[in-house]
């Protein structure tokens, strides 16, 4: 089945060469082409170029895109979206004055997630995810990555990166399956952090490896949670199992995290709130993609990460949502790409490009996704008519997509 686009007003990311992530001031530079047409054949990108060389080119459909742009569905690498209930209760006291260290040393927080999901069904918690994944998915993304990390127990763990693998399986959508088994500590290991560690050493990463449930391996490194040693013991064992590392990282705290994150090459570091000049230092010589989540910083009125001071050093940045049910309630990429504008102070060209191939680079699929390029998956935005690119971050309340295209087909 091939589809033809046509008269589309401005075509965005438009990338000739097979390039994974774009750093420093190179980020401000985002390749469009005007008048132009899109061709797709099953799920690929074939050709593109202006409609006044399109003559003779036929498709078995065809859309008109006359005053719409096109451009490349967003690729959020950083979601929590397979969780059960919510935690609108946590959100109200916080209102009242209570901080998220608060919440979670009284019980709330991940602890609280972790018990309402123990005691869901599997198939219960696929129905809750599923209906927040068909809703990013009109949102406009294309590729998401998922972790667990709500379960805390080996079962209720593997229930998640079951889920994930059955959304994979039964959804469109690109999915990367992340292990987050240390995104807190149990009450049953409260004083026996050890113990913990050893659990997740020792009986998770082996059966998840045995199901092939997770292509990644995260830690929550903050005070209070896992420190730098602990970091290093769960890095070092999800390596033996082929699991890249991703972390949890300076969300609230700066103590060597991004080192030690960096030394075992770590795909992405994520959250980034609060940056010295030593991380920024240590990024500048690595393969590590820093990714923010304004979204996050929204919600809980804490700083936004310092996107403008890192690419200003020349350094790459990505865009998530961090969608979990605690400190980002929310999977729209619309709004993580105005946030990023708004409070970050990047240009709506930074922000495209970190949500699109720099977002793919995070997840380790920007060779066949994140660009309009020949040979990539044809995942695209197509919008309603608009001024201009510059439009979709000013409007932040509107909702501007018209259609999503997801390997090929119009969902």
């Amino acid at each position: 089945m091939s589809l033809l686009i046509k008269n589309i007003k401005e075509l965005i990311q438009v990338r000739d060469k097979n390039i994974t992530k774009v750093s420093g001031n190179k980020m401000s530079e985002l390749p469009t082409l005007k008048n132009a047409y899109l061709l797709i054949d099953n799920d690929t990108i074939v050709d593109y170029g202006l409609m006044v060389n399109s003559n003779g080119i036929e498709a078995d459909q065809t859309l008109d895109a006359t005053g719409k742009l096109v451009l490349p569905a967003w690729c959020d690498s950083h979601t929590h979206i397979v969780y059960a209930g919510d935690r609108s209760q946590e959100f109200v006291d916080r209102i009242n004055g209570l901080s998220y260290e608060d919440i979670a040393n009284r019980g709330g927080g991940i602890l609280n997630s972790a018990k309402t999901l123990q005691n869901t069904s599997e198939d219960e918690l696929y129905n809750q995810s599923i209906a927040r994944v068909k809703n990013v998915m009109k949102l406009g993304t294309g590729a998401i990555e998922i972790k667990s990390g709500y379960g805390l127990t080996p079962e209720a763990e593997l229930k998640m990166l079951r889920v994930i693998k059955r959304i994979k399986k039964d959804f469109p959508i690109k999915v990367k399956a992340t292990f987050l088994g240390a995104h807190a500590l149990p009450l049953a290991f409260k004083d026996n952090k050890q113990g913990y560690l050893d659990l997740i050493i020792n009986e998770m990463l082996p059966q998840i490896a045995k199901e092939g449930l997770a292509h990644y391996i995260d830690v929550f490194c903050e005070k209070g949670y896992f420190d730098l040693d602990d970091v290093n013991q769960i890095l070092s064992a999800g390596k033996k199992y082929s699991l890249t590392p991703k972390i949890h990282v300076n969300q609230f705290n700066a103590f060597g995290g991004v080192a030690l994150a960096v030394k075992h090459k770590a795909l992405s570091v994520d959250h980034l709130e609060e940056l010295n000049q030593e991380d920024i230092d240590v990024l500048k010589d690595s393969n590590t993609m820093p990714v923010a989540l304004p979204s996050c910083s929204y919600f809980l009125s804490i700083p936004y990460t310092p996107g403008r001071q890192l690419i200003d050093a020349g350094l790459p940045l990505a865009l998530a949502t961090d969608y979990n049910p605690g400190s980002t309630p929310s999977g729209n990429m619309n709004f993580v790409v105005s946030t990023a504008c708004i409070k970050m102070k990047l240009t709506p060209e930074e922000a495209i490009n970190a949500a699109t191939i720099n977002g793919a680079y995070a997840m380790g699929i920007a060779n066949q996704y994140g660009s309009i390029t020949k040979g990539k998956k044809a995942n695209l935005i197509i919008t309603k008519p608009l001024s201009s690119y510059n439009y979709l971050p000013y409007a932040f309340g509107d909702n501007h997509i018209e259609s999503v295209i997801i390997n090929g087909e119009v969902i």
